[in-house]
């Protein structure tokens, strides 16, 4: 994305590129892929403006990992956040006193989505993979080697990794003892504002860029967004809903909750992005749509021929209400083996309700979240919403009416490439307008009535992870 310095996007673009999945645990991607990816997109902008940027700022997605050899070649795929297979890792860490530790520690929550357990995982499975790697990193760090032949981490994602002391801004040594390795198996960190220019040839030559351009580390995907969202004030949660989903506010300080592990990622020096994520956003409309839906027949915008299906249907499905684990579960549960289900079906209940069950279903599951963060940090009033949902005002007034708070939209999707913007003009010592963010956005508040039904609904939805839990448990053991 192409920012100005008075907060207009003036060019875009995008590759897409799937995952690898070799069983149901595994989610990777590769690398070299992605690398070509970003030169590609840079080079294409480039084009299409006819000038090259001022600079450029790096937003990335966190908790991905992969091991390198000594001349930065991958050994390995890149293991995404999603990929689940060091669960048992993850569980048996989080029943003892060490795993608590490193979650106080490290601000990460103990989960199969960390580095830190996936590190864990190659070494006790994958042993000739784990002693041949020279290094364990991140794309991003991936992407920043091949720029300046250099091996940085900015403090945001390093934060993401369990394996980064959030209080010393340092690799944490309980993790590193728990991962068996040392310092040297990974990036230096470095300040969120750090830049450099000195692009490599090659890299200039793939992307169009010249060695001239100041390129900045940048943050994570979850921290920009809430700046991107001016997001940053008290009393405001920023929620963003692609594949997965999150609620996050901004503090001075961590939050620390060792019952429901409430995250801490750093922006700044200054800024904590504290919060929960969920794994069942987008993916789980994807999943409705693909297998029940005939996408072929909901034309180019299926998101609203959902939405037209189901706009009869009243608020709380007449009972219906759906647990939405597809994809397993992280905050407020942090179980890597909980799955998904309808309770309450009646003759009554239609195939629209199912499809009502479901969207429904994803917003208690924020609010559940925004209702753990508000109770460790205080009220929250309104709500900032990125993501490709908002391309549907049919879900964001759902999600309204369920968290009956106002929901304020940003006219982008992507809220973290503008506050890859945002944080990129700041290291060259430039402002981007602020103001015009908010200018150019709208607010979509609560339907009172609807709001009163999600007010009753609600706490029966609360009770149904703890009632299905052990059910749960037994067929995950009963399917492995």
């Amino acid at each position: 994305m192409a920012v100005s310095t008075t907060a207009d996007i003036i060019g875009t673009t995008q590759y897409h590129h799937s995952f690898i999945k070799n069983i149901d645990e595994h989610a990777e991607q590769d690398p070299e892929l992605l690398l070509n990816a970003f030169y590609s997109c840079v080079k294409k902008l480039i084009s299409d403006l006819g000038y090259l940027p001022l600079g450029i700022s790096l937003s990335s997605a966190m908790h991905s990992i992969m091991a390198i050899d000594e001349k930065g070649k991958p050994i390995t795929n890149l293991i995404l956040w999603s990929d689940n297979r060091s669960t048992e890792i993850a569980q048996q860490l989080r029943s003892n006193k060490a795993g608590q530790s490193i979650y106080q520690e490290t601000g990460t929550p103990i989960h199969a989505m960390s580095p830190l357990c996936k590190i864990i995982w190659w070494r006790e499975n994958e042993n000739e993979i784990f002693s041949k790697a020279y290094k364990f990193i991140g794309i991003k760090e991936f992407i920043w080697h091949r720029l300046f032949k250099e091996y940085a981490i900015d403090h945001s994602i390093a934060s993401a990794t369990g394996l980064f002391n959030i209080d010393s801004l340092s690799w944490n040594n309980e993790s590193l003892q728990m991962a068996q390795i040392t310092t040297s198996h990974l990036s230096l960190p470095v300040p969120t504002l750090y830049h450099k220019t000195g692009i490599e040839k090659e890299a200039c030559r793939l992307s169009g860029l010249n060695p001239s351009i100041p390129v900045c580390i940048g943050a994570s995907d979850g921290c920009l967004a809430n700046l991107g969202t001016h997001s940053l004030k008290k009393g405001i949660a920023a929620i963003t809903i692609g594949t997965s989903a999150a609620v996050r506010i901004a503090s001075k300080v961590p939050i620390r909750n060792s019952a429901n592990m409430i995250f801490n990622y750093l922006l700044d020096k200054q800024t904590f992005i504290c919060g929960g994520p969920i794994n069942n956003g987008g993916n789980v409309m994807d999943w409705l749509i693909t297998n029940f839906l005939s996408p072929q027949k909901l034309g180019k915008d299926p998101y609203l021929r959902v939405f037209e299906i189901i706009n009869k249907v009243p608020a709380g499905s007449e009972g219906l209400l759906f647990l939405p684990y597809i994809f397993a579960e992280r905050a407020p549960v942090w179980d890597e083996k909980a799955s998904g289900g309808f309770i309450g079906i009646k003759h009554i209940h239609t195939q629209a309700h199912f499809i009502n069950s479901v969207v429904e279903g994803i917003c208690y599951a924020l609010k559940e979240v925004l209702e753990l963060i508000e109770n460790a940090s205080g009220e929250i009033i309104e709500i900032h919403a990125s993501g490709a949902f908002i391309k549907s005002r049919d879900w964001v007034q759902l999600l309204a009416n369920v968290m009956n708070k106002p929901v304020v939209l940003a006219e982008t999707e992507d809220a973290s490439a503008i506050g890859a913007a945002i944080l990129g003009y700041e290291s060259l010592g430039l402002k981007i307008e602020i103001n015009n963010i908010q200018a150019q956005s709208s607010v979509i508040r609560p339907e009172e009535s609807n709001a009163e039904v999600y007010s009753r609904f609600f706490p029966v939805y609360r009770t149904l992870y703890a009632g299905m839990k052990s059910s749960m448990d037994l067929l995950y053991k009963t399917l492995n």
